[in-house]
C-alpha cells in the first residue's frame, strides 16, 4: 500500500513567510500527515519567544513510550539566541521520531535562525504574502486544480475582480465554486454564480474605495448593478469599510492577533484595515463616515437614482482620503 510511511517525513519543516493562510495550511497538512501514520502521534505547539533551552532538551530527547511527535514552534524569528543554538544544534542530527515544524515571519528578525535551519537540510515550505496579481491567479488556478476541478485565465481573472484579493476569501470562493458546480469554472461560472451575492461584490466596491482606487471601485460598482445586485447592501458595505478602518485606526498600531480580541474581529480584517488606513488622518475618516451615512440614507431612503448616490459616495470618500493625504 502506498502513501506516507514514517520514512517519508521530513525531519525539519521551515514554513517562511507572512501569509497566515499559507502558513495556517501548512500546519494543517502537517498535523494530518502525522495523524495518518500514527493517530495517537504526540502534537505540541510552542511560542518561540516563551520557551527555554531546557524545555527543548525535554522536547527532542526520545520518548520512553516511543511513537512519532509533532513538535510546532510559532513565532521562530522571536527565538533567543541559546534556543536558536540548541535547535541548530539539534537539526543537524534530528531524531527520526520527531517532527520539528518551525513557522518564521521570514523577515530580517531571527534571519539567522531561517538560514541556519535551511543549511541543516530542513524543507522549507513558502509561506510568503502574494504580491502580484499575477501571483493570485496563479493561486486560484491551483486552488481549482488541488480540489480536482479545472480553471481558466478569465474564470480566474472574474473571480478576483469578484472577490478580491484576501487569499482566505478567494481560497473560500475557490471551494464553494468547486463544491456547487461540476469542476469545470469558466468567466461565465463565475458571473453566474456571484450574481446576486450582494455581500461580495459590495465588500469588493469598499476595499477599492478605502484605498482611493475611483476607477477599481467604480468598475465594480457597476458591474455590481449591472448583474442585478441591490445597492442597500452595496451601502452597507461602504459604510462597513470605513467604519473598520476607524476602528482599527483609533486602537493604534499593533499586532492584529493581539488586537483581534479587543476589537472584537478576525485578524485578517484587521490587518487589511490596517493596510487600507495607511493615509487616511481622523479627519478625513470622520468626513468619510459622514458620507457614508448620508449614502446609507439616500439608497435607503428610496432615492431616485440610487446608483447615482453610491458612485457619488465612492468620489467623496477616496475625495476625502486625498485630503488627508494632503
Amino acid at each position: 500500500m502506498g502513501g506516507v510511511t514514517p520514512a517519508s517525513f521530513a525531519p525539519i519543516l521551515l514554513v517562511l513567510g507572512d501569509e497566515e493562510l499559507l502558513a495556517t495550511r501548512a500546519v494543517t497538512e502537517a498535523v494530518a500527515k502525522v495523524r495518518g501514520v500514527d493517530p495517537e502521534a504526540d502534537v505540541r505547539e510552542y511560542q518561540a519567544s516563551a520557551l527555554t533551552v531546557g524545555e527543548i532538551a525535554e522536547m527532542l530527547s526520545p520518548s520512553l513510550f516511543g511513537g512519532r511527535r509533532l513538535l510546532i514552534l510559532r513565532s521562530g524569528q522571536d527565538a533567543r539566541k541559546d534556543l536558536v543554538a540548541a535547535l541548530l544544534a539539534y537539526a543537524k542530527n534530528p531524531d527520526p521520531d520527531v517532527q520539528l515544524l518551525v513557522l518564521h515571519l521570514g523577515g530580517a528578525k531571527g534571519k539567522a535562525f531561517a538560514d541556519g535551519l535551511r543549511a541543516a537540510g530542513a524543507t522549507v515550505v513558502p509561506a510568503a504574502k502574494l504580491k502580484g496579481h499575477r501571483d493570485r491567479l496563479a493561486f486560484v488556478r491551483d486552488e481549482i486544480r488541488r480540489a480536482g476541478g479545472k480553471c481558466t485565465d478569465d474564470a480566474a481573472e472574474a473571480l478576483i475582480a469578484a472577490v478580491g484579493n484576501d487569499l482566505r476569501e478567494l481560497a473560500a470562493a475557490c471551494s464553494q465554486l468547486i463544491a456547487d458546480t461540476d469542476g469545470r469554472i469558466s468567466a461565465d461560472t463565475v458571473s453566474r454564480y456571484y450574481r446576486g451575492r450582494v455581500e461580495v461584490t459590495g465588500f469588493t466596491v469598499a476595499d477599492a474605495t478605502m484605498v482611493g482606487d475611483v476607477p477599481a471601485a467604480l468598475e465594480a460598482l457597476r458591474w455590481a448593478l449591472h448583474v442585478g445586485v441591490d445597492p442597500v447592501p452595496i451601502a452597507d458595505a461602504l459604510a462597513d469599510g470605513v467604519r473598520t478602518v476607524a476602528r482599527v485606526a483609533s486602537a493604534g498600531r499593533g499586532n492584529p492577533y493581539q488586537l483581534a480580541s479587543s476589537l472584537g474581529m478576525p485578524a485578517w480584517k484587521i490587518e487589511r484595515a490596517q493596510r487600507q488606513g495607511r493615509g487616511w488622518t481622523p479627519e478625513g475618516l470622520v468626513r468619510a463616515m459622514q458620507v457614508a451615512a448620508e449614502c446609507n440614507a439616500a439608497v435607503k431612503g428610496g432615492s431616485d437614482d440610487r446608483a447615482y448616490a453610491l458612485e457619488r459616495a465612492v468620489f467623496s470618500v477616496a475625495a476625502a482620503r486625498q485630503g488627508s493625504t494632503r
